[in-house]
């Protein structure tokens, strides 16, 4: 594996020497998420495997090109999962492309993001050196958590070559219940029954239904179901459905967007919309201006991201100047010479 390392510091150098622009990519399976795609691939896939994996331990370490489906494949044999639930988006995508996008499924809301779960990096950086962040356990306060910082970076910052992510079991026993309701009653309940002591897993309002998947021993779970009621369903698919965008929701318009808000906001009356995560997260559907819907999120107490386009990579997050100040300098000290996906995630840098 050290000549592929070689070989991907030649490259950052050419680019380097060259003023060329590189992009970094696994599977691709998350080109959508993308102001502009530039600069010549860099295609982590050949760097993959497993380099260190200790059950009893709750950690696992991998190569950035390892297929996401081959990690989740082999924590399942072990009873174990990414507890981040990360979706693919694509048969193709990869373990770093995974931790480098940030995404998070629907457990999100109850046992953290992806960006918690990271606790170390192998990274190429613009001059090609070969660094190392964090480490493999939780507490480790070995200077500035670079690992985090990386997690959504989308390959701006810099190529990860490996992550090492902490794991947990997979709960001893699921169950989705489905209660019909509208969407005002949908996010009372959601933000009532997350202030309750019960095995919450996932949240999601679609189609007039609230879905509640319960997940954790199953003597709590049968409890939590008996105090809900509703009507079982089959957990898997839907959960797939809506972790993938599969579900018709997402096929329904050319364009979604992402409101990260107050989990107690009243429906926005923007369009069609399904809600996670106990009412933080609304999905819209509908080709609504930018600047109507982020002023909505910003009312609200929080942000709109146009996540997908359908035939297109135009995702847009419209920063506060203070926080895109941020987000400039920060790219400016990791990758002074801008080769890494310039204009990926914001329009001028």
């Amino acid at each position: 594996m050290s000549e592929i390392i070689q070989q991907f510091q030649q490259t950052i150098a050419s680019a380097q020497a060259e003023k060329r622009a590189l992009r970094i990519r696994g599977g691709g399976s998350k080109d959508f998420y993308a102001v502009r795609l530039d600069g010549d691939v860099i295609d982590t896939r050949a760097y993959s495997g497993i380099v260190e994996y200790e059950p009893t331990e709750l950690v696992f370490t991998a190569r950035a090109g390892t297929p996401l489906r081959d990690v989740e494949a082999t924590l399942a044999e072990q009873g174990q999962m990414l507890a981040f639930e990360p979706p693919h988006f694509g048969t193709e995508a990869t373990f770093g492309g995974c931790i480098a996008a940030g995404f998070s499924g629907p457990r999100r809301a109850y046992l953290g993001s992806a960006r918690d779960f990271v606790l170390g990096v192998r990274l190429l950086n613009s001059a090609g050196e070969d660094l190392r962040f964090g480490g493999q356990v939780m507490k480790n306060v070995a200077g500035y958590d670079l690992s985090r910082l990386l997690t959504g970076s989308f390959g701006t910052l810099g190529l990860i070559l490996e992550a090492s992510v902490k794991v947990l079991p997979i709960p001893e026993t699921e169950q989705t219940l489905r209660l019909e309701m509208n969407e005002t009653q949908a996010i009372e309940t959601m933000n009532r029954c997350a202030g309750q002591p019960l095995p919450l897993s996932a949240t999601c309002f679609v189609d007039k239904s609230l879905y509640i998947r319960l997940s954790g021993a199953a003597s709590a779970v049968a409890a939590a179901q008996k105090h809900l009621g509703g009507e079982p369903v089959d957990s898997g698919p839907f959960w797939q459905s809506v972790r993938e965008h599969t579900h018709p929701f997402f096929a329904e318009t050319q364009a979604q967007w992402r409101l990260s808000i107050k989990s107690t906001t009243a429906p926005l009356d923007l369009g069609p919309t399904l809600i996670e995560w106990n009412g933080s997260l609304r999905w819209i559907s509908g080709d609504g201006e930018l600047d109507t819907i982020n002023g909505s999120a910003r009312n609200c107490g929080g942000y709109a991201t146009l996540f997908r386009r359908a035939g297109e990579a135009d995702a847009i997050q419209r920063l506060q100047p203070g926080m895109l100040a941020l987000q400039r300098k920060i790219k400016q000290a990791m990758d002074p010479a801008g080769i890494f996906g310039p204009r990926r995630l914001h329009d001028g840098f």
